[in-house]
């Protein structure tokens, strides 16, 4: 029996924004745009929102003056690449990227939420980050009460890979004066 494989069409950030200018694509369609392929992103639950949300002002009451916060903004990765992470610690710019999206130079921290898409950040996205050298990824699973943090980025995916649990602390890289409790991550 043969086999029929499809050709793909793939797009590329520019065309993504072109597509987006001209209302093909909407706000609504909850889309980002992962190696070329237009992805749908999964429904974002109570769970989800409260996770990001609690994360969100944790990072705003301890890093408030030193970076700009993305919460759930495209990011710029590659010529094929344009994720929203459910929040992303960048660099301060005077324009707070008016200018144009967020770049993997200009990212300190990636933090993506997962409950149902769990499998789909550890094996889609964590990856694709890796590729585009982002120094540091966290990855807050709700269902197992963890956070994994990925450091070392390389073609090959993250050399330095921590689980950190409930009653323990963390640091973001680019800050290791700033500790912070599991247990207020988690919630």
């Amino acid at each position: 029996m043969s086999t029929t494989q499809l050709i793909k069409r793939l797009f590329t950030v520019k065309e993504y924004h072109h597509m987006i200018k001209a209302g093909i694509l909407t706000k609504d369609d909850k889309v980002e745009l992962i190696r070329g392929e237009i992805v749908q992103m999964a429904a974002v639950g109570r769970r989800h929102t409260s996770h990001v949300k609690r994360l969100t002002e944790l990072f705003y009451i301890r890093l408030l003056s030193r970076v700009t916060i993305g919460v759930q903004d495209p990011v710029e990765l590659d010529d094929r690449s344009e994720p929203e992470p459910d929040i992303s610690l960048l660099r301060r710019r005077d324009d707070f990227y008016e200018s144009g999206h967020p770049q993997s130079e200009d990212i300190l921290l990636i933090v993506e939420v997962a409950d149902a898409t769990a499998e789909t950040d550890r094996n889609i996205k964590i990856p694709l980050y890796a590729e585009d050298n982002i120094v540091e990824v966290w990855l807050v699973d709700i269902n197992e009460q963890c956070v994994v943090v990925y450091r070392e980025p390389s073609p090959s995916g993250y050399q330095n890979i921590q689980r950190f649990q409930r009653g323990q602390t963390l640091s973001i890289l680019a800050f290791p004066d700033i500790e912070i409790a599991v247990d207020n991550v988690l919630g």
